[in-house]
């Protein structure tokens, strides 16, 4: 390039590019050839075709793989007009190919990054740290490991960075498992630091080679009152894994997490598992938890499972009708001559129903539910349509038409509450006990019918019910009652319609199960404020194992302690009045600012209203199947498979909680610290 000071004079060209510190520039006759010093390559060296191919070819030069090549990038433009920073990137299509893009300064690793930085350039290339990259990415995306083996990936690769080697699976797999141990150290610290105790949630995962796994989470309320979950484990289960030793696959992985003696409720999503499954693991939490009985370890069965279990009861009561409205609806779909007909009749019957027929998705039961709501708005159109079609020949009768809209009636209540329920990712407790107490009412209303096909299945239904109520009654109500909301006022609306005349002794068992647990909390202040806190307590200082001859003494200080003029956290927050309702009310931040009011009280509350009282993701709230693992993943070996199921779920928990940009959410692969 000639860069001219005066109109008069003018200046030699000069080789400014740093590319020239790689290339000799070669005369032989009028050709000028730049010959790169690095393998010989001749290339074009005129003035004329400028440098963009000199650089390219240092870019790709295979003898030249520890070089540094971001000042190559750098010098592939010096105006200062056209630097972008990273957090400005434009991704579209019109943008100039020899814009350059200057990375700022950017911060990595949620633990170290006020104190580490990274700055593009002036970095290498790291083939170590770019592989760990890659398995961050497979782990968080849950991508296949057989990834890397693939040949779209390796040309996209390929050209991003062509010093990148390929390695085979089993290094990216070791890759994998290096991230998953740094990363359960950090969960492991983070939950034995938590304030408050652990709830713990077990659910059943199948696969399509028939094999089963026990997935483990835990479920607390951190420092800041946010509910939080995290998997644990996850299991292969083998022959050898009968029901009798699941209770102790549960309790290695405790004595694993050293949360065993932290434990404060445990959900499980099967309603029919024999008392004695939990009563095992019950038995030896409370070996280190001498202040709290087996009765305050909450047993909770999933909410979601029992809705799910419940409609099944009524999906299999009405299968010969839901048949053939789906054989009914196959018909009149099958062509436009046939639905054109159907169309007409149902204009001449005042029908003017938006709504347009369609078949269910079986294994989704709201759809048959949409389903036969929406037969039942062609009900007329049905019957005179057979009239009309001799080949028609699945017409419901009256009696069956009544039965679908009954059990229709039950679906749209069930539907609702699973609404609820599905639209929080992390509900809290307290939001269950309402609903639970609307479907209790109606089921008791139900079995009341005379149709006897309606009873016959509403007494079904109820029996699943009560089984649950009897278990988990308690458990919902303390919950309730911990909404300043609602306190004891709910308990004793819901329970003057559901027990009528002995109403006064349920609501006392549900006061008295308050009083007992509250009480288990004040002895572990009282160990506390002594500096000795019980173990599994939800206050700092917690130990476990440690002797101590005046325990006694500290429960006869509490009990004498609440015969004196003294008002507890409990009292005081039962006899204060009710906060108003209103739909932006927020739980747990109402108790993070009233827990200096109730200090307490509030330990009790983190610990209860962080209890999982269902089991069931919201986007498996309607379904009738359970989790199923995908090939890729059961391929896997046990400990792989677990590595990667458990870090993508910490990675994607971590990513969350920094609630990045798009364009940050992408650079925290790349900005991960090896």
């Amino acid at each position: 390039m000639e860069i001219s000071n005066d109109s008069g004079t003018k200046k030699p060209k000069r080789l400014t590019s740093v590319v020239w510190n790689h290339f000799e520039k070669v005369r032989k006759a009028d050709i000028c050839y730049a010959v790169c010093v690095h393998c010989n390559k001749k290339l074009s060296g005129s003035s004329n075709s400028g440098t963009t191919h000199l650089r390219n070819h240092l870019m790709r030069c295979l003898k030249r793989s520890n070089f540094d090549v971001s000042q190559l990038l750098a010098a592939k433009r010096r105006k200062k007009d056209n630097t972008v920073s990273l957090a400005n990137i434009s991704f579209d299509e019109g943008q100039r190919k020899e814009e350059y893009i200057k990375p700022t300064i950017i911060k990595f690793d949620q633990e170290h990054k006020k104190e580490e930085i990274i700055n593009f350039g002036s970095s290498k290339f790291d083939q170590g740290r770019s592989q760990l990259d890659l398995a961050r990415m497979i782990i968080l995306h849950g991508y296949p490991l057989n990834l890397v083996e693939q040949v779209g990936f390796k040309v996209f690769v390929k050209n991003l960075q062509p010093l990148f080697e390929f390695l085979p699976n089993s290094d990216v797999e070791v890759s994998c498992i290096e991230i998953y141990k740094r990363e359960k150290e950090k969960v492991y610290h983070m939950i034995n630091k938590l304030p408050g105790r652990i709830n713990l949630s077990i659910e059943m995962w199948s696969s399509t080679e028939n094999s089963s796994y026990l997935c483990l989470y835990a479920h607390y309320i951190d420092e800041e009152w946010t509910l939080q979950k995290k998997i644990l484990n996850f299991v292969t289960l083998d022959s050898s894994h009968t029901e009798d030793l699941l209770p102790e696959v549960i309790i290695k992985c405790l004595n694993e997490w050293d949360i065993d003696c932290k434990l404060f409720s445990l959900t499980l999503d099967d309603c029919s598992i024999d008392d004695n499954f939990t009563f095992r693991i019950k038995e030896r939490v409370s070996e280190k938890r001498p202040f709290l009985s087996t009765r305050q370890l909450l047993d909770i069965r999933s909410t979601a499972h029992l809705l799910n279990s419940i409609v099944q009861d009524a999906m299999d009561a009405l299968h010969e009708v839901i048949q053939k409205i789906r054989e009914s609806i196959r018909y009149i779909r099958s062509s436009q001559v046939v639905l054109g007909k159907f169309n007409e009749i149902a204009q001449h019957a005042g029908i003017n129903s938006q709504k347009a027929l369609f078949l269910d998705f079986p294994v989704h039961w709201k759809s048959t539910y949409l389903m036969l709501e929406t037969a039942l708005e062609y009900r007329s159109a049905f019957s005179l349509f057979q009239e009309h079609d001799p080949s028609y020949s699945t017409t419901l009768t009256d009696e069956e038409w009544e039965w679908v809209s009954s059990v229709s009636g039950y679906l749209k209540l069930l539907v609702e509450i699973m609404n609820v329920f599905s639209g929080h990712s992390f509900p809290t407790a307290s939001i269950y006990f309402p609903e639970i107490c609307d479907i209790h009412i109606q089921l008791i209303d139900w079995c009341r019918s005379s149709d006897n096909f309606l009873s016959s299945m509403a007494l079904k239904m109820k029996a699943k019910f009560d089984k649950y109520w009897s278990k988990c009654s308690l458990a919902l109500a303390v919950a309730a009652v911990l909404d300043p909301r609602f306190k004891m006022k709910l308990v004793e609306y819901y329970y003057s319609l559901i027990y009528g005349s002995t109403a006064l002794e349920r609501i006392k068992e549900v006061s008295d199960g308050i009083k007992e647990l509250f009480n288990a909390y004040s002895i572990c202040s009282t160990m506390v404020d002594q500096g000795s806190a019980l173990p599994g307590s939800s206050l700092p200082g917690t130990t476990c194992g440690a002797r101590d001859r005046l325990k006694g003494f500290d429960r006869f200080l509490h009990e004498t302690s609440e015969s004196q003029s003294m008002t507890s956290d409990l009292d005081k927050y039962l006899e204060e009045p009710i906060f108003p309702r209103n739909s932006d009310f927020n739980i747990l931040n109402w108790w993070k600012v009233h827990m200096p009011r109730y200090p307490i009280l509030s330990m009790m509350a983190r610990d209860v209203l962080g209890t999982p009282m269902s089991t069931l993701a919201p986007e498996l709230a309607f379904s009738i199947g359970g989790r199923v693992l995908d090939s890729s993943r059961c391929s896997l070996n046990p400990y792989t498979r677990e590595a990667l199921i458990c870090t993508q779920d910490w990675l994607q928990n971590e990513s969350r909680d920094l609630n990045p940009s798009p364009i940050h959410s992408a650079l925290s692969l790349l900005l991960e610290s090896s």
